[in-house]
C-alpha cells in the first residue's frame, strides 16, 4: 500500500502529471463562502454553481451526507463537492465534521479516479471548519483509496 504523499502548497492548484481531482468537504445546507471553497471558487466558477444547484433541486435528487458531486473544470482537473459536514455550527451533537459521509464519499471518489485514472488531491479535510481530527481522516483515506492503490496528495497550506 502506497502512503499519503504531504507537501507545502495549495490544493487548488494540484502538482504531478495526469488527470487530477482535487477533493474538499462541503455541507449539507447549501453554505458555500468560508475556508477551502474560497481557494476554488477564485480559480473556476463552475464546482459552486454545480453545488448550489444540487443543493436548491435537493427535493428531486441525491444531495445529501456522504455523497460526491464531480465537476469537471479543465481538461485533466476535476473538482469533487463531497457532502461531509453536518450544517455549519457545532452543536449538541458536537462538531460539523461526520466521518462515516467521508468514508462514503472517499468510497464514491475511489471508483471514480480508478475510472478515470486520476490521482486525488486535497487540503487537510475535514479539519478545519468542519472541526475535524486528521487522526481520524487519514486512516479513512488509507481504507478508502490507498488500498486500492490510488495516489494521494495532501497539501498544506503555507
Amino acid at each position: 500500500m502506497s502512503k499519503i504523499k504531504y507537501i507545502k502548497g495549495d490544493a487548488s492548484a494540484p502538482q504531478g502529471k495526469g488527470v487530477k481531482i482535487i477533493v474538499h468537504i462541503c455541507n449539507n445546507i447549501g453554505g458555500w463562502g468560508k475556508g477551502f471553497v474560497l481557494a476554488i471558487s477564485k480559480r473556476w466558477k463552475e464546482p459552486e454553481i454545480s453545488y448550489r444547484k444540487w443543493h436548491r433541486e435537493r427535493a428531486k435528487n441525491d444531495f445529501e451526507l456522504g455523497n460526491v458531486q464531480f465537476i469537471q473544470v479543465e481538461k485533466y482537473i476535476y473538482v469533487a463537492n463531497l457532502i461531509g459536514q453536518q450544517g455549519t455550527k457545532t452543536g449538541s451533537k458536537g462538531v460539523p465534521v461526520r466521518y462515516e459521509a467521508i468514508e462514503k464519499g472517499l468510497e464514491k471518489i475511489a471508483i471514480f479516479a480508478q475510472e478515470i485514472d486520476a490521482s486525488i488531491h486535497m487540503p487537510r479535510i475535514g479539519c478545519g471548519l468542519a472541526g475535524g481530527k486528521w487522526h481520524r481522516i487519514e486512516p479513512i483515506i488509507e481504507k478508502t483509496l490507498l488500498e486500492k492503490e490510488i495516489e494521494v496528495t495532501v497539501y498544506d497550506f503555507d
